[in-house]
């Protein structure tokens, strides 16, 4: 068999270039590059490139199933399950952890704990992820005490105890002590586990709260890199020789759907980790680093996307590097997943393992230029934010003084309102909503108390998932659907032929649908009256306009007043209003929507609107 590539000619990027400027009719080629959360140029293309290359732990990733029901029993069965069925291990989510999202393990006493491990042989292979809550050392005792009765050789279990003090204080606020005794405190308590038997790692630099609370990538990096060197320095000056404190420490990291940046992400940890290892003069080793899917990517409004969301975000961190993975199921924003939920989960990491052969890789990214260029960039610009915390004094002061909340915030508020505007679309809630869809069942339980200790000493990092601001007004819309028969609508004043006013129609459609506005279409009108006739038909309060410039200059500021006439409280326009826009206000139209308009702010106008005439 023959190379293809052979047989076509050799290209360089000034050619592609050519072609691009051909396609772009006259338009800069700067329309075509986007930007990264921190700030950096994301080309179009790229050459090949080799970029550094670092310890990675051989094999595929490990695939573990969420232990996460407050009742042990049904936990239990659950995790039995999943090892039957293709699972590696199991993440033990605790009430209170990072991963736990109102949910998680209720009781951490011994009849609790082997409830919820009766059955799983601790000594079969099993890797185990511990997702601490408040209660951490506790939490961390109990499984070790388990362990222990099971008879299970402690030094060959996979065991990460998932300490982290730190990132406790992140998502919470609170500490019981001032970090130099934190850290003294979390040495020693590592050191008795390793006493009894234990290999570790004991302790978790996880930055999944920079990322819940909408960090940028860099962010994330950062913080993970300065809390594991703060961990390093812990176990180090208390009695752990450098290499068995690096052996000690584990990483945590977000997986989302942005394939690009992700996969970057997780390649750039383990150079970062290198650099701080050789700082040390350490030689490098593969570190252990847990991805999970992003809970700010979920949604629970057309939560089948999210099964498609949680695929990428595990390509991208298995194939970025991670050691293991787990999969939050794509109810998990709705309430505890049902048995087909977390089948689904499960089975989106086998399929990629098992059929798609991902696992066979060490580093699949290496050589293509646009992974190594935003591996390289994202490592850049996350060690230059690390640099900054080593100079202030590390994460723990960097929390109490609030800086670094203040700079997560910043990204989070762009990103909200690239959301709000769909320049980020949420596919099933800013766009392409359903509002007939149908629900998906989860699984009853109620939510287990807990409560963090300790003194108000930093700023929470706050969790939040994009869509929650659309989801609120489709919550609105359901509301009103239960009390009156009907969700608020609006009627599409749709104006001249289906070639005028499809596409703008369309586009109304799907933004007021968005925010639960359910649209009200039809097969367009030839007349103002026409059209305002149709409207006090329709019963709707709000009316849009939708049509062509042409077809606007013609009828647009006649049909404004026949709609307000007819009783209509807001009238929108599709489009941008241009030079014509004192005119069609003066003629009724309140607002306009059109791409890259600020559609949060439109629905809420139109909520407001339609409360004002109840």
């Amino acid at each position: 068999m023959t190379g293809l590539a052979g047989t076509f000619a050799p290209t360089d990027e000034q050619q592609w270039r050519k072609l691009v400027a051909g396609a772009l009719k006259g338009g800069a080629f700067e329309k075509l590059v986007s930007h990264s959360d921190d700030g950096f140029d994301i080309q179009p293309i790229y050459s090949r490139r080799d970029g550094p290359r670092v310890p990675r732990t051989g094999g595929s990733w490990r695939v573990l199933a969420r232990v996460d029901h407050p009742d042990a029993a049904v936990a239990n069965v659950q995790a039995l399950d999943d090892l039957t069925n293709g699972a590696d291990g199991l993440e033990i989510i605790f009430a209170g952890a990072g991963g736990a999202y109102g949910y998680g393990v209720a009781r951490i006493d011994a009849a609790g704990l082997e409830a919820l491990f009766e059955g799983v042989r601790f000594d079969a292979g099993l890797t185990l992820e511990l997702d601490l809550g408040p209660a951490a050392e506790d939490q961390a005792l109990a499984v070790a005490a388990l362990v222990e009765a099971s008879g299970a050789d402690r030094t060959a279990l996979d065991l990460s105890f998932g300490l982290d003090p730190l990132g406790a204080l992140a998502r919470c606020g609170r500490a019981r002590e001032e970090w130099r005794e934190m850290a003294r405190r979390l040495s020693q308590f590592a050191t008795a586990l390793k006493g009894r038997g234990f290999a570790g790692p004991f302790v978790v630099a996880d930055a999944r709260c920079v990322h819940a609370a909408g960090g940028s990538q860099a962010q994330e990096l950062a913080f993970a890199l300065s809390a594991g060197v703060d961990y390093l320095r812990a176990l180090s000056d208390n009695g752990f020789e450098p290499e068995a404190a690096r052996a000690g420490i584990a990483f945590r990291l977000a997986a989302d759907a942005d394939e690009f940046m992700s996969l970057a992400k997780f390649r750039a940890l383990r150079w970062l980790w290198a650099r701080v290892e050789e700082a040390c003069d350490l030689p490098p080793r593969p570190t252990r680093i847990h991805g999970e899917t992003a809970w700010r990517m979920m949604s629970a409004r057309d939560p089948w996307v999210n099964v498609l969301r949680g695929a990428m975000a595990v390509f991208c961190a298995g194939l970025g590097g991670a050691d293991s993975v787990s999969v939050a199921p794509f109810t998990q924003a709705i309430g505890l997943p049902d048995s087909f939920a977390r089948r689904l989960a499960r089975n989106s990491q086998l399929v990629l393992l098992e059929e798609s052969h991902l696992g066979f890789v060490a580093d699949p990214a290496a050589g293509a230029g646009a992974f190594e260029a935003l591996t390289q960039a994202l490592s850049e610009k996350a060690w230059s934010l690390f640099q900054t915390f080593e100079a202030q004094g590390g994460v723990y002061a960097a929390l109490q003084r609030g800086d670094f909340q203040d700079e997560v915030a910043k990204v989070a508020e762009a990103r909200a309102r690239d959301v709000a505007r769909r320049k980020t679309p949420l596919t099933g809630v800013s766009d392409f909503p359903d509002l007939a869809e149908v629900k998906v069942e989860t699984l009853a339980a109620a939510r287990p108390r807990f409560a963090y200790e300790g003194e108000k000493r930093a700023a929470p990092l706050e969790p939040h998932r994009l869509a929650e601001p659309f989801e609120a007004l489709r919550d609105a819309s359901d509301a009103a659907l239960a009390r009156d028969g009907r969700r608020p609508a609006i009627f599409l004043a749709n104006l001249g032929s289906t070639a005028a006013f499809g596409a703008r129609a369309a586009f109304a459609k799907s933004l007021f649908e968005a925010g639960g506005v359910e649209a009200l279409g039809n097969d367009g009108f030839a007349s103002a009256s026409e059209a305002a006739a149709a409207f006090r038909a329709s019963g709707a309060r709000l009316a849009c306009l939708c049509s062509s410039d042409e077809a606007y200059a013609a009828m647009a500021e006649d049909a404004a007043r026949a709609l307000k006439s007819a009783g209509a409280q807001d009238i929108f326009l599709a489009g941008k209003p241009g030079e014509r826009e004192a005119a069609l206000r003066a003629a009724g139209v309140d607002g306009f929507v059109f791409a890259g308009c600020d559609a949060l702010a439109a629905l809420r106008a139109a909520y407001q609107a339609i409360a004002s005439t109840a």
